[in-house]
């Protein structure tokens, strides 16, 4: 079964790393949009270039809109405490490095402690 083509606004991968920075914007929801035309602050411009010449790029800029011009390469992102590798794919256009990385890890609840209830009050201490 043959991969269908990606399609971002009706245009594909290859005309989308033609277009420029403030086109491409334009095809972009109201937040990023506003966000791209504004310009990049100079961490920002950094990453691009660290990308550009495939440099493997660590960043605490979660902020970094995905532009087309990333699509491919690996950038290893902050996550709080560590940093996560995140593989740009095209499905990824337009959203923020940080939505791929989760910051918080889940609860695991161990036993409960002493006291913690009525009931517990009742365990053997060993």
């Amino acid at each position: 079964m043959a991969r269908k083509e990606f399609i971002y606004r009706g245009k594909s991968i290859e005309e989308l790393k033609r277009l420029s920075l403030k086109e491409f914007a334009q095809l972009l929801p109201a937040r990023q949009r506003r966000a791209l035309l504004r310009g990049f602050s100079e961490q920002n411009k950094k990453l691009l270039e660290d990308i550009k010449t495939d440099k493997n790029p660590e960043t605490h800029r979660r902020d970094m809109i995905i532009i087309p011009e990333m699509v491919g390469r690996t950038v290893k992102v902050y996550s709080g405490n560590s940093f996560v590798p995140v593989t740009i794919i095209t499905e990824m256009l337009g959203h923020y490095l940080g939505e791929f990385v989760l910051t918080r890890k889940k609860v695991a609840h161990s036993a409960p402690g002493i006291g913690a209830t009525k009931s517990s009050a009742a365990l053997s201490v060993k």
